[in-house]
């Protein structure tokens, strides 16, 4: 069947390894759009992180959608209309901010304003994340967060860190929550209604589409449950292993334009 969806993660896929939407990849995204197929950003990113890359793309009209907060929204581009908006309580930050600090892990929340962390001393990578994504940092106790529209929390340290520590996370977390990690760095906390795939199969829907008309890009395990309800399920060569055995099609390189070739390959011909 026609693919008329792509659904496309941004850092090891969209972007090569120095960030950078390749001309090919540029190229490849224009021919799409003028055949009536809707490219879809799908990304952690909070919306703030990825404005400039929807510009550079011409991925701003009414009827472009994007996926941010790892599927916690999607709104018109053109409109600001949110389709999907699914939130964190105050409950459960509460419940995710304390086993953050149990475990010794810096963290923060993302909200659409900006990113809100209980930690003094700010970790180094809540700084990295604010700069990447163009989105303010502030310091506010987990008293203060009561207002806060809390779309995903992000636990963040070096990688032997955060990996010596997630087998900690207790069981009422990781089953209550989605957890993945989306960077080496990272690892993201959503609401359980809250993924890549449910955004694409509510996104589908309201496009009046089959999943079987959709195709997703990925390259980590954030991005499997949008491979897992696609019809065209594609991961990048410099994809995870695991990944790549759930794909209908492995692609280039993000270096390589991987992005580029599965459009042309596999939804343009």
């Amino acid at each position: 069947m026609t693919i008329k969806l792509v659904a496309i993660d941004i850092d090891g896929t969209l972007l090569n390894s120095k960030h950078e939407i390749t001309p090919q990849v540029y190229s490849a995204i224009q021919d799409a759009k003028k055949a009536g197929v809707h490219i879809v950003i799908a990304t952690g990113r909070p919306i703030s992180g990825v404005e400039k890359i929807l510009s550079d793309l011409n991925l701003t009209d009414r009827g472009d959608y994007v996926i941010t907060f790892n599927g916690g929204l999607v709104q018109d581009v053109g409109t600001g209309q949110e389709v999907v908006k699914d939130l964190l309580t105050y409950e459960d930050y509460l419940d995710i901010e304390l086993t953050a600090r149990k475990l010794k892990l810096p963290m923060h929340a993302s909200t659409k304003a900006g990113m809100y962390t209980a930690n003094r001393n700010i970790g180094k990578y809540t700084v990295y994340e604010a700069m990447l994504v163009n989105s303010p940092v502030f310091y506010r106790t987990p008293e203060e967060m009561m207002d806060k529209e809390i779309i995903k929390v992000m636990m963040v340290d070096e990688p032997h860190v955060l990996d010596a520590a997630i087998p900690s996370l207790p069981s009422s977390l990781t089953e209550r929550f989605n957890v993945a990690k989306s960077a080496p760095f990272y690892l993201e906390v959503t609401p359980k209604t809250a993924n890549k795939g449910l955004a694409i199969k509510r996104l589908a829907q309201q496009l009046g589409l089959t999943l079987d008309q959709t195709m997703a890009i990925g390259d980590q395990e954030n991005d499997r449950p949008m491979l897992e309800v696609v019809g065209a399920p594609v991961v990048m060569e410099n994809g995870s292993a695991e990944l790549k055995k759930i794909a209908k099609y492995i692609t280039k390189s993000n270096d390589e334009s991987g992005v580029a070739h599965a459009i042309r390959e596999w939804v343009l011909k």
